[in-house]
């Protein structure tokens, strides 16, 4: 993450203004929607985009992959989701 050298106060109401030159460089417009994450003591804000979050983890990265039938997984979500299939496997097998 790179430091763009702009500080901003919040306004009495908890407002943060996005500043005009920063809103027109990421092409944010009047009504684009904004996602707002939490990690560790950040405050993370995203361009929402419901398509693209993943379905194990609910991470939404730009290198999350689209697998057939529209199903979305970041890479962490896919690891996940293997370790559980082998180990889904694996008990089935012991209990067959």
């Amino acid at each position: 993450m790179k430091s763009v050298g702009i500080t901003r106060k919040l306004d009495n109401l908890g407002r943060l203004v996005i500043p005009k030159e920063l809103r027109k460089t990421m092409k944010i417009d009047v009504g684009t929607p904004i996602e707002i994450f939490v990690e560790d003591d950040l405050i993370i804000l995203h361009k929402y985009s419901p398509n693209r979050a993943c379905l194990v983890t609910g991470d939404i990265l730009p290198d999350n992959i689209e697998y057939q039938g529209g199903i979305i997984l970041s890479p962490k979500g896919a690891e996940l989701l293997v370790e559980q299939i082998k180990s889904q496997r694996k008990s089935d097998l012991f209990h067959s």
